[in-house]
């Protein structure tokens, strides 16, 4: 249960700073300061367009797995490019989460 309360200076730019930091995060600026102090990790939340971006991706992810099947047998180099592209967009996916 927290009970203390603690106090520190800042100029108006970094209390703003703060605020815009800690809404993005969709935190409180209490919460968002504690987590800084104690060095946890604060993630942004995503905008509903980075939303739609990460699901366009998901589904080009998606689509190239799909040619890259329906050429492996045809055209063994394009199926060896499309999953090369495939494995790039996960890596992309994947740094989303981070």
């Amino acid at each position: 249960m927290k009970k203390e309360f603690v106090q520190f200076r800042c100029s108006v730019y970094e209390k703003k700073l703060l605020k815009v930091k800690a809404r993005k995060s969709g935190l409180s600026i209490s919460e968002y300061c504690r987590r800084a102090a104690f060095e946890d990790r604060i993630v942004e939340r995503m905008t509903d367009e980075q939303i739609e971006a990460y699901k366009l991706l998901v589904k080009y992810q998606r689509n190239f797995k799909l040619i890259t099947n329906m050429f492996r047998k045809r055209n063994p180099r394009l199926a060896e490019e499309t999953a090369q592209l495939a494995k790039e967009i996960r890596q992309h996916l994947l740094n989303f989460r981070k």
